[in-house]
């Protein structure tokens, strides 16, 4: 009876990593969002530095007043200096 029930736990465990690949593969093929109509983006003048490298980035244009800080070496980025400064 012991040979049995790991042959049915094995029979579980595989099909278990089955439908959670499967699972993964359709949120890869899932299509990207539609972008806002152009009328809906807003001109902004936001100037963001990565703090690890550097990097200084400026944001013109987002569609709304307050867009989320880029990323950049897997952290977000500081805001630098907006079109107030």
């Amino acid at each position: 009876m012991g040979r049995l029930a790991a042959i049915l736990v094995a029979v579980a465990v595989g099909y278990l990593l089955f439908r959670i690949g499967i699972g993964m593969m359709r949120a890869f093929v899932s299509p990207m969002p539609e972008p806002p109509p152009p009328g809906e983006l807003r001109r902004v003048k936001l100037r963001y530095r990565c703090p690890v490298c550097g990097l200084e980035l400026r944001v013109t244009v987002a569609a709304n007043e307050d867009p989320m800080p880029p990323r950049h070496c897997m952290d977000e980025m500081d805001l630098v200096a907006t079109a107030d400064e």
